[in-house]
C-alpha cells in the first residue's frame, strides 16, 4: 500500500445472517453500483449482501441508500435499515432513531443491546397486499403480491425442494415483474410460526430478510393461514412481525468488523 493509494473505511454488520457494510456517503464515487459490487464480492471484496451509504438528512437522523450485491439500487432493506440503527446506536446510544430509506422514513426503536449486539423493532408502514395470480414455469406457481416498500411475491409451500432457488429466480426474472421482484417460499408451521426461504433481488439467496419477513407474515396472515404476531424462521434467525394500524418487524443487529477497502 503506497501513502496516497485512497482507502475507505466501512462498518460491517448482520442482522440473522443478512449482512451489510456500512459505509460514510462522503466516500461516494460517481459510479456507486460498480465500487458497492467490488466491495461485497465475497472472494475479492469485503464480503456482504449490500452497501448501506450513509447521508445527512433533515428529517431523520440519517438517510440511508442501498446498492445490492450487484450493483443496483433497492428501495429498502428491513435488516440493512436495522442494521444502519444498530451503528448509530453504537456512537450514541438512545432509545430511538430515525432513517430515511428509499420506501419513507423508518423508525427503530431500541429493545435491548449487549455490546455489539443490538434488537430494534421497525415501524415498516402498511403494507399493499394484491389478489393471488399465478405464473407460469414447468409448471404453475400461485403466489401473493405483497408491498413493503418493495416488492414481493409469497409462495406458500408444503416444503423445499432441492433446487428451490432456481424455481425462485425464474419466478424473479420473469416478464410478470418489470422491476424483478423479491421472491418468498413459505411454510406455515402454526397460526404464529413460519418458515421461510428468501431470494432477493440483486443478490440471490439470502440467509434471512426484514421485508420478506414481513411480506411472509403478511400474506400468511391475509390468506387466513395465520394471525399477529408471526414468528418468521428463516436459516439466519428468528424475527417477529406485528400487524395492527401498521407492521412492525422485530428483530437482532450484530456490529461484526470495522476496516478500511482498498480502492
Amino acid at each position: 500500500m503506497t501513502p496516497s493509494q485512497p482507502m475507505i473505511p466501512f462498518v460491517k454488520a448482520s442482522a440473522c445472517g443478512n449482512d451489510f457494510l456500512i459505509v460514510d456517503g462522503s466516500y461516494v464515487p460517481a459510479d456507486i453500483g460498480s465500487l458497492s459490487k467490488r466491495m461485497c464480492d465475497r472472494h475479492r471484496g469485503i464480503g456482504a449482501d449490500g452497501v448501506e451509504w450513509l447521508f445527512p438528512a433533515t428529517d431523520a437522523d440519517i438517510r440511508a441508500r442501498l446498492i445490492n450485491a450487484d450493483g443496483s439500487e433497492a428501495e429498502i432493506s428491513g435488516n440493512g435499515t436495522r442494521c444502519v440503527a444498530a451503528h448509530l446506536c453504537s456512537k450514541e446510544p438512545k432509545d430511538k432513531f430515525t432513517i430515511r430509506t428509499g420506501a419513507g422514513i423508518k423508525a427503530c426503536t431500541l429493545i435491548s443491546y449487549d455490546q455489539a449486539e443490538y434488537e430494534f423493532e421497525m415501524a415498516m408502514g402498511e403494507p399493499q397486499v394484491g389478489k393471488e395470480f399465478p405464473v407460469k414455469l414447468a409448471s404453475e406457481v400461485n403466489g401473493i403480491p405483497v408491498s413493503m416498500g418493495n416488492p414481493h411475491y409469497v409462495v406458500f409451500v408444503q416444503e423445499y425442494a432441492a433446487d428451490w432457488q432456481v424455481a425462485a429466480a425464474e419466478i424473479g426474472h420473469r416478464g410478470d415483474f418489470k422491476d424483478g421482484i423479491n421472491v418468498e417460499l413459505v411454510i406455515v408451521k402454526d397460526k404464529h410460526n413460519v418458515e421461510a426461504r428468501f431470494f432477493e433481488r440483486g443478490v440471490g439467496e439470502t440467509q434471512s430478510s426484514g421485508t420478506g419477513s414481513c411480506a411472509s407474515a403478511v400474506a400468511a396472515i391475509s390468506a387466513g393461514r395465520a394471525n399477529s404476531p408471526v414468528q418468521v424462521h428463516a436459516p439466519g434467525g428468528v424475527q417477529t412481525v406485528r400487524w395492527e394500524d401498521q407492521v412492525f418487524l422485530r428483530g437482532p443487529a450484530q456490529l461484526i468488523c470495522r476496516g478500511e477497502f482498498l480502492v
